[in-house]
């Protein structure tokens, strides 16, 4: 069986939606993220420019220097508490000299008071060595230890460019992020232009991070908002380290689980299992490429289940579909039995998972972390007869009748393995350009999940923008498959330009029997469990909205009754209910209905972000992350991106 493309198959759909607005509602000011574990390897230095042009007027009557204080500030209040974090800045004790960088505050458990201490104890001097810069907050990151890859981060803000090239900043920025998938270098662009502006874009696009243009102080703030929050709220891995082969010979044999490795541009990974003659074998591979890395429409990441000498059981691909900007990738698949038992991939022996990373000139040439994971499901019990397949969305079709309650506040998640728990509802929560949210809803055997996505008003356009952005979503199987786009029902991605936009999307009911249909959407949805949403914004979203942030209302609904088994005639489930609570967030806690969470952020400064959807969409100027729990067993989960 042969899944056909999806994403890049997909036509952009949706329009605007005319819908009530509730009052405006005053956001909160951000209180401080909760407290996070600090992980092996993982931590953030932020850059401070303090070379003599800092001094200079930033055209609202204050000093560069003093918006970035102000800026950093701000970051440092919204940072969770622990995060490593330090502080390193340049041209700030002599009036010339290229080797004037020191460490200002050592990365380690956030300290707000030692960092706002230390920026404001800056005073702009001297030159402007941005390369050597680089070089030494690499070194003042933490390492990690065993084996184990963290997330680095180096946060760049300047107003010129390096007038010492020794050594030449976007060199230094090419072989830090050559030294692993762990680091990445972002740079904030403060009033710069020309060949300074240049120079700032090829180190962040060297160092395989993001460059933030930032015409003026409230502009700083806005991205460094942005820039630090995706930082600190990066994907979440979990998984044994593994390293995959470029053919069978010698790939790592692996047993049902997860997995870490990562894959380079045009790169093919080999992993080897047995597997017995009557069981299914679910497989997914997800890439994490840095939020807004450079993508075409045809990049792809392709997976497949090879046996013997060239043959192959099954194979999908998944494209990215458009070129503003890398969002995590997933292609999952399965080797199903046959329900004759003739065919080649019904034996029992060895078998390949095949992970194949497809890029085209001029994209993002970094390597990015690939979480696997392998599930099998034993055949049903003899003389127990499934029940009939459910190819059709019935109900769940885009007709559908949607919850139409007050929204509660909700946290989304970072990955697949942290993702917040949904039940039948409406939700509210906020998302940053480039960034992915996630979500689980059990689904049970008989039921269907159906849900909208409506991304709203940005406030601060007051027509419209002449740029264009897309909103996406995605749902996801147990054994994280996609579904639900391809079929001509959905449209995965909505073009967005500030005004209010909407997406529908959903399943077709789960049936054990689904396994054998031929849809490619309607084939993974065989077996009960937690279905994943994936609500993403594009990376150029950013040049649309003056808030950090933009809301996001989730309709979510589950229908049908749920069956007790996969098994013909299986007795419905008694339920008590209980409808629309949140599920426990991974810290544990639970979020209420009233106030906006706040957010997380991070930094680093060099020298030289109309009407509402629902009531409070517009959200506060930031969001919190709850903590992810340690992973348990040989897992090695890691907090904010890092694996």
């Amino acid at each position: 069986m042969t899944r056909r493309s999806r994403r890049g198959a997909v036509a952009l759909l949706g329009g605007l939606l005319a819908l009530a607005a509730a009052p405006l509602q005053t956001a909160p000011v951000a209180a401080a993220a909760p407290a996070a574990p600090a992980t092996d390897g993982t931590g953030m230095v932020m850059v401070l420019d303090s070379s003599g042009s800092m001094a200079e007027d930033d055209g609202s009557g204050s000093t560069r220097i003093a918006s970035a204080r102000k800026a950093v500030g701000t970051v440092v209040d919204a940072l969770p508490a622990g995060y490593p974090t330090g502080l390193r800045v340049y041209g700030a004790d002599k009036r010339k000299g290229c080797d004037d960088t020191r460490l200002a505050q050592p990365v380690a458990a956030l300290d707000r008071a030692g960092i706002k201490k230390a920026v404001e104890g800056v005073t702009p001097k001297g030159d402007t060595p941005i390369g050597l810069s680089l070089r030494k907050a690499a070194d003042d990151l933490p390492k990690a230890a065993g084996g184990s890859i963290g997330k680095r981060t180096i946060l760049l803000i300047s107003d010129g460019e390096d007038n010492c090239q020794a050594p030449p900043p976007c060199k230094v920025s090419a072989q830090l992020a050559a030294s692993g998938v762990d680091l990445h270098i972002d740079a904030i662009g403060f009033q710069v232009s020309g060949k300074a502006r240049e120079q700032l874009e090829c180190i962040a696009k060297s160092g395989n991070g993001q460059y933030y243009d930032a015409p003026d102080a409230k502009s700083l703030a806005r991205q460094l908002q942005r820039a630090g929050q995706l930082s600190a709220d990066g994907y979440r891995f979990k998984g044994q380290k593994v390293r995959g082969t470029p053919t069978q010979n010698n790939a790592p044999g692996i047993a049902p689980g997860q997995y870490l490795d990562s894959i380079g541009p045009n790169e093919v990974r080999y992993y080897a299992t047995d597997l017995d003659g009557a069981s299914t074998a679910d497989y997914s591979a997800t890439v994490v490429p840095q939020p807004g890395a450079a993508v075409d429409h045809l990049d792809a990441l392709h997976t497949e289940i090879a046996y013997g000498v060239g043959s192959t059981c099954a194979s999908t691909t998944e494209l990215f579909g458009q070129r503003e900007g890398a969002t995590p990738l997933t292609s999952g698949v399965s080797r199903i039995p046959s329900q004759s038992g003739t065919r080649g991939c019904d034996k029992a022996g060895r078998y390949w998972l095949v992970v194949e990373r497809k890029a085209a000139k001029g994209s993002d040439a970094s390597r990015w972390p690939l979480e696997l994971m392998f599930h099998v499901e034993h055949p049903l019990e003899k003389g127990v007869t499934p029940a009939q397949s459910s190819p059709e969305y019935g109900a769940g079709g885009k007709d559908a009748t949607m919850p139409a309650t007050a929204p509660k506040d909700v946290t989304g998640g970072t990955s697949f393995n942290d993702a917040r728990t949904l039940t039948q509802g409406v939700w509210r929560d906020t998302v940053l350009p480039a960034q992915t949210l996630w979500y689980k809803v059990p689904v049970g055997w008989g039921q269907q999940l159906r849900y909208d996505v409506e991304f709203a008003n940005e406030p601060t356009i007051k027509h419209y923008s002449a740029t264009t952005s897309i909103g996406r979503t995605q749902v996801y199987t147990p054994s994280r498959a996609p579904v639900g786009s391809g079929t001509g029902e959905f449209s995965p991605q909505v073009p967005y330009n500030g005004r209010l936009a909407s997406l529908q999307m959903g399943t077709v009911p789960v049936a054990w029997t689904n396994r054998y249909e031929s849809d490619p959407n309607v084939v993974p949805v065989h077996h009960k469990g937690d279905f994943y949403i994936a609500v993403t914004l594009g990376a150029e979203a950013a040049e649309i909205a003056e808030d950090p942030q933009i809301g996001v209302v989730l309709r979510v609904a589950v229908l049908g009754k749920e069956k007790a088994g996969p098994e013909a005639g299986a007795a419905a489930v008694k339920t008590d209910d209980s409808h629309g609570e949140p599920g426990p967030s991974p810290d544990g806690a639970q979020h209420g209905g009233g106030g906006w969470s706040t957010g997380r952020v991070v930094a680093v400064a060099v020298g030289g972000v109309g009407v509402l959807l629902l009531a409070g969409l517009a959200a506060a100027y930031a969001r919190a992350r709850r903590k992810p729990q340690p992973g348990d067993g040989n897992s090695d989960p890691m907090r904010g991106g890092s694996w």
